[in-house]
């Protein structure tokens, strides 16, 4: 009976153990990346994703960091480098879990990539993409800010070139940003950015 004691309670330890270290080290990288080491935040976050492979968290925020990046940079090796380390870290994901609205909001993000860096060539290329990742996203989860706050931000910045009246989309920013406020994050590392910007949207629409 004592042996079976001790094997539960190493158990347990280690399983504690082991949930500090993915805490720690995802606090390390988040820590990273705020200071604005996203190379450092990349490869750390890209370290626990192959340590921990029951969470899409790792990879989802490797591919975060990579497609973000890619609205400041200039260089287009660069941008095609750090577009693909993102897809990549994305499609390990997807391969195991096609049902998380929020993997196809980051898949509509690394296509809007595509379309920034490269209008004349990518716009026509990856604009329908990036709809029906944000509509695939919006079926599995309606109420995901994410997905209705970046469908009608995409369609708001190219609005200018396709005349669409932007009203209905204003409106669905309105709406995310309720979305926003009653959003609660399965973990303390699951996603929770946009509401900034959609404040910031909301303003230019009014």
């Amino acid at each position: 009976m004592t042996k079976i004691i001790t094997v539960i309670t190493l158990f347990i330890c280690s399983l504690l153990s082991a949930q500090t270290q993915f805490e720690q080290g995802m606090n390390k990288a988040f820590g990273l990346w705020k200071e604005g080491k996203n190379t450092e935040a990349s490869a750390l976050f890209e370290r626990i994703a192959g340590a921990e492979k029951n969470s899409y968290l790792p990879n989802y925020y490797v591919a975060l960091i990579n497609a973000t990046a890619v609205f400041t940079e200039k260089d287009k090796t660069k941008i095609d480098l750090l577009l693909t380390k993102a897809q990549d870290a994305l499609d390990v994901e997807l391969i195991k879990d096609q049902a998380n609205s929020e993997l196809y909001v980051m898949q509509a993000l690394i296509y809007t990539g595509y379309v920034v860096a490269d209008p004349m060539t990518n716009g026509m290329k990856y604009s329908a993409k990036v709809m029906e990742a944000y509509a695939k996203a919006k079926a599995l989860d309606p109420n995901n800010p994410r997905a209705v706050f970046g469908e009608a931000d995409y369609q708001l910045g190219g609005a200018k070139w396709t005349g669409v009246d932007t009203k209905p989309l204003c409106a669905q920013v309105d709406k995310s940003i309720e979305l926003f406020n009653n959003f609660k994050p399965a973990t303390p590392y699951s996603p929770k950015w946009g509401l900034e910007r959609a404040l910031e949207i909301q303003k230019t629409c009014k």
